[in-house]
Parts: C-alpha cells; sequence; structure tokens
C-alpha cells in the first residue's frame, strides 16, 4: 500500500510539474485550475489507490499452518488432512453412547495423537472413550 501510495504522490507531482510547464504563460488562470485539482482530485485518486491494494490482499488466500486441519479450497470442502478435530471426536462419542461428554483431555500414546473422552450417561454411568485422532477410531 505505501508503494501505490508513493506512485500516486509521485503523479500528482509530475502532473502538476508537466501543467506547469507547459502552461508557464498562463500562471494566474492555471493557479485557480491547479487548487481546484488538488483539493479535488487528487485526495480521491490517492484514496481510490489505497482502498484498491487494501482489496487486492484481501482477496488473497491466508497463510497456511502446519497444525491447520482442514484444507479450505481443496477439490472436496471439508476434507480432513490431519483425521478428525476434539470436537467432531466429541460429536461421534455422544452419538455413539447417547450421553454427554463432560472431561475430555488429548494424549500422546506411542506417538500418536489420542482423545480420551468421560462421558455420562443418562442413567448417571461415565463411560470413558479413547478415539485415534488419526483414524478416528473408538477403543
Amino acid at each position: 500500500m505505501a508503494d501505490l501510495f508513493a506512485i500516486g504522490v509521485w503523479a500528482a507531482y509530475l502532473a502538476k510539474y508537466a501543467a506547469h510547464i507547459a502552461f508557464d504563460v498562463q500562471t494566474v488562470k492555471l493557479a485557480s485550475a491547479m487548487k481546484k485539482f488538488r483539493k479535488g482530485l487528487v485526495p480521491v485518486a490517492l484514496l481510490a489507490l489505497g482502498f484498491a491494494s487494501f482489496s487486492q490482499a484481501h482477496g488473497m488466500p491466508a497463510p497456511r499452518f502446519d497444525g491447520d486441519a482442514v484444507e479450505e479450497h481443496g477439490a472436496i470442502a471439508g476434507v480432513q488432512r490431519d483425521g478428525i478435530s476434539l470436537d467432531e471426536a466429541v460429536r461421534m462419542a455422544e452419538a455413539q453412547y447417547h450421553a454427554r461428554v463432560v472431561r475430555t483431555e488429548v494424549v500422546d500414546e506411542d506417538g500418536r495423537k489420542v482423545y480420551v473422552l468421560k462421558l455420562l450417561s443418562e442413567g448417571g454411568r461415565v463411560i470413558t472413550v479413547r478415539i485415534d485422532a488419526a483414524t478416528g477410531r473408538m477403543r
């Protein structure tokens, strides 16, 4: 954005300088025209240039990080790269056991990420479920 601003300032200076050289004889008539030009067109043009670069940058994709779990604009929306998320594991366990998750923990078992969920059934029974984060397999 700073580059576009600098280009806009340079273009305005160049236009003023070119007009001064071309119409040196008519300085009195040109002064009022240049005042109108500086007050009206230049700020609007610089503002437009500033927003143009912002809108271009806003439309660019966000940076990707190693821990991101979901592909945003892949061939299939919502394709998992690293298995399932903790939220998905909770939904799966609650649906499977018809119970409510009351505690979650993420542990490392032999180099694999495992979600350990404690569920409370309607009858008051506590159920412990282990879900492999990479495969989604419940144990």
